[in-house]
């Protein structure tokens, strides 16, 4: 199922691990003028660099869907509060995005953020889930800031509930990973779709933000699928009983 704000691969089952990656894609529509150098589109401030790959393999197993983002998040970034100036992001990691004006903002929206919530909303009504597994990446130094290095292979975010989180945490270090718990940022700041769809509603997710070069080609990828499918599983049961 497809829609100009969202895709969505394989099929939602009851009790099953949805993947939400709410920047999987550097699409720009139609319309849409950025006003910036094409190359950006390739880099992380215009997408999420391997998570799209990483969940279509994930959603190849039984029971695991993959709802993703299909614009950019220069386009509209559906990971922010509605209220919020980033939504639709005049600057990013030191560039401007001059396409990005107010005078857009109220049709951005209505375009592709409150189709991209509104059908999150509904799948997850309709096919309650035993686990959303909320899936990013991360650059390993930004543009604006490259004194400041991030060493960790993976970071776990969470705001209050930190169910899932504590029992990811350990499962991802026997991994023999280099763990970062609320790195390279914290989800106490940064988790407004989860904030939205799950702790709101009580329903148990894991904040998972992968390092870009874990994820940036075809092996890093089926890697990581196989792993946290495993986790993802393993903690769903766990939360279960």
């Amino acid at each position: 199922m497809s829609d100009e704000a969202y895709r969505l691969v394989g099929e939602p089952r009851f009790g099953g691990i949805l993947v939400v990656s709410d920047h999987a894609s550097n699409r720009v529509p139609d319309g849409v003028d950025l006003g910036i150098p094409a190359e950006l589109l390739e880099q992380h401030i215009a997408i999420d660099i391997g998570v799209a790959a990483v969940g279509e393999i994930m959603a190849l197993r039984p029971g695991v869907a993959a709802f993703m983002g299909n614009v950019s998040r220069l386009v509209c970034d559906f990971n922010r509060d509605q209220h919020t100036p980033g939504v639709v992001p005049e600057h990013s990691d030191g560039y401007a995005i001059p396409g990005n004006r107010e005078e857009v903002r109220q049709e951005r929206l209505d375009r592709y953020f409150h189709p991209y919530h509104n059908g999150l909303e509904q799948l997850l009504g309709d096919v309650p889930q035993a686990l959303i597994l909320s899936l990013h990446s991360f650059t390993p130094q930004l543009t604006s800031d490259p004194a400041q290095l991030r060493p960790w292979n993976v970071g776990v975010l969470y705001n209050e509930d930190d169910r899932a989180a504590r029992l990811a945490i350990p499962l991802l270090e026997a991994e023999g990973l280099v763990v970062g718990d609320q790195l390279p940022y914290s989800g106490k700041l940064l988790n407004a779709t989860m904030n939205r769809h799950a702790e709101a509603d009580g329903r148990p997710y894991l904040g998972i933000e992968v390092r870009q070069d874990q994820i940036s080609d075809s092996a890093g990828q089926a890697k990581w699928a196989e792993r946290l499918g495993r986790i993802c599983n393993t903690i769903a049961l766990e939360l279960e009983g």
